[in-house]
């Protein structure tokens, strides 16, 4: 079993007089690919967004490590996202006036790596994620899946630490859905830790380990590390357990 990577004890966030998490206590084992699901507005991008530094919480302690980010400065967490972590959002937010291959090593480059290590990490990127003949592309002159894969290679080029997913899948068809989550499973399978936020079981499915969050608290938590990817009893375990918290 992996060490604890990602900590949070008592995390409160508040927007205005609305208190949108409520003393939520969670921790994230390294090699994890961890699963948080709700329905809408129950908090779940949130607790994304704070657990990766990307907002502070209104109370509560926060660790990456042994180091408390909830306390860090913001030099110290924009270091922090580039060379750590990893993103993928629903949209892609790749940058507009630049191609495929240069939104890749534009990330590296942020990242603290060399323009040879950036040329050469994204080539062996663009070459797993089946980007070779938009690589020289302009993000509008592809198709939603290259873009979502595109996103996916810039979010590991450093090699982060931790992946966080927010809803990747949300925006595209079956197909495309399937070969994104394909490619967070096999860095999963790589050693690399993966925190997704979804509301789709087909999505769920690829985590080792699932935490229902509702109105603002964590009430459920399932481990399907006892099931092989393709058991039909991991999908009948999840859907009798979001039956069970009523979803």
């Amino acid at each position: 079993m992996g060490s604890r990577i990602l900590y949070g004890k008592n995390i409160i966030k508040k927007f205005g007089d609305s208190e949108v998490l409520h003393g939520v206590d969670v921790e994230i084992t390294e090699g994890d690919f961890t699963v948080v699901m709700g329905s809408s507005g129950s908090g779940k991008s949130t607790l994304l967004y704070l657990l990766s530094g990307m907002d502070k919480p209104s109370d509560g302690e926060i660790f990456y490590r042994d180091s408390e980010i909830s306390k860090a400065s913001e030099k110290e967490l924009t270091h922090l996202r580039a060379s750590q972590f990893g993103f993928v959002f629903q949209r892609t937010h790749l940058i507009g006036n630049l191609t495929v291959s240069e939104n890749i090593r534009m990330a590296g480059l942020i990242g603290g790596l060399s323009e040879k290590e950036c040329k050469s990490k994204a080539a062996e990127l663009i070459r797993k994620m089946n980007l070779e003949k938009v690589e020289d592309h302009l993000p509008s002159e592809v198709s939603g899946g290259e873009a979502q894969r595109t996103a996916v290679a810039r979010a590991v080029i450093n090699r982060p630490a931790v992946i966080f997913a927010d809803e990747p899948t949300g925006a595209l068809n079956r197909a495309n859905s399937t070969e994104v989550l394909n490619l967070l499973t096999m860095l999963n399978e790589n050693g690399q830790t993966v925190l997704l936020v979804t509301h789709d079981r087909e999505s769920a499915l690829r985590g080792n380990r699932v935490l229902y969050l509702d109105d603002g608290r964590i009430t459920g938590e399932l481990s399907l590390s006892n099931y092989a990817g393709k058991d039909a009893g991991r999908e009948e375990k999840l859907a009798d357990w979001l039956e069970g918290l009523r979803w």
